[in-house]
């Protein structure tokens, strides 16, 4: 229901003469990104969400927050919502970060080639902008060469923004810092974009590649086939246990027995395993059918 001039007066009132955001706005931002994306807001993110909206209604050219959750309720085919949940979503990554789990990777993609394993399909759930599932792929690019496997990641994200950014494969060169020498001399090119440097990746590492949008929330996930390994890193800290404990039976569907899902290292998923067993922190395997952990 739109809001009435009554309320936008009492919302007015309540936000004081800062002009900020009320209390009862931040209470419904809150309950729609909770809703609709998973991501917990606490009442200490006040100034951060109060900053990102203010994104939105700078561009709409609004001058309220009562007026842009008007348009929110106005927005019936969800175009703004996706925007909204662009500007909130916080994306922290980096080339090679918590980098044991790239060795592990490795390791076992080795392995199973040597078993005779050639088709191999792995998951960068919420991918970012890139930076971890660009790192997957030079881990596994020269197993690929070698093996002759048939190898492909799936990189998806909820955020548009971030998509775009990814698929383009464009970065500043500060943020090659963890790639060793050797990976950003065969993986990377320098080039001259707008009179700033910038670092474009190899064709080779984005045809191992598909990046598509993803919301945790929807289930089941709208994918087809099963995965050796799925990553959702320092992703669920963001979601309450309900949704975790949903989340995580549903990438154990997804994965073949013997396969893997790695967390972040400040992670974990004790009592909410959901057919993995857990082999150190953060690495969890999926049990074979009929198998108890």
């Amino acid at each position: 229901m739109p809001l009435t001039s009554t309320s936008r007066n009492q919302q007015a009132a309540e936000a004081g003469h800062n002009g900020g955001m009320t209390p009862r706005e931040l209470a419904t931002f809150q309950r729609i990104l909770h809703e609709k994306s998973g991501i917990v807001l606490k009442d200490n993110k006040r100034a951060l969400v109060e900053s990102r909206v203010s994104q939105r209604l700078q561009s709409l050219g609004l001058a309220s927050f009562g007026e842009y959750l008007t348009r929110l309720e106005q927005d019936t085919g969800g175009e703004e919502l996706v925007l909204l949940i662009d500007v909130i979503s916080t994306n922290i990554t980096q080339f090679f970060r918590e980098s044991d789990h790239f060795d592990l990777m490795a390791g076992v993609v080795a392995q199973w080639a040597e078993a005779g394993v050639k088709r191999m399909r792995f998951w960068s759930a919420a991918c970012s902008t890139g930076e971890e599932p660009y790192t997957m792929a030079m881990t596994l690019f020269p197993l690929v060469a070698r093996y002759g496997l048939d190898l492909k990641i799936l990189a998806t994200d909820i955020s548009t923004r971030v998509l775009a950014h990814a698929e383009r494969g464009w970065y500043d060169p500060a943020r090659l810092s963890g790639v060793p020498d050797d990976l950003q001399q065969k993986f990377f090119t320098r080039r001259q974009s707008d009179g700033q440097e910038v670092a474009v990746v190899s064709e080779r590492l984005k045809n191992l590649i598909m990046f598509r949008r993803l919301n945790f929330t929807v289930f089941p996930y709208p994918i087809n086939g099963i995965f050796d390994m799925i990553l959702c890193r320092n992703a669920m800290i963001y979601f309450d246990r309900g949704l975790r404990g949903r989340m995580v039976p549903e990438f154990a569907r997804l994965i073949r027995p013997g396969g893997y899902l790695l967390i972040g290292h400040a992670e974990t998923l004790i009592g909410i395993e959901g057919g993995l067993r857990s082999l150190k922190p953060s690495v969890y395997q999926r049990l074979n059918d009929g198998e108890i952990a």
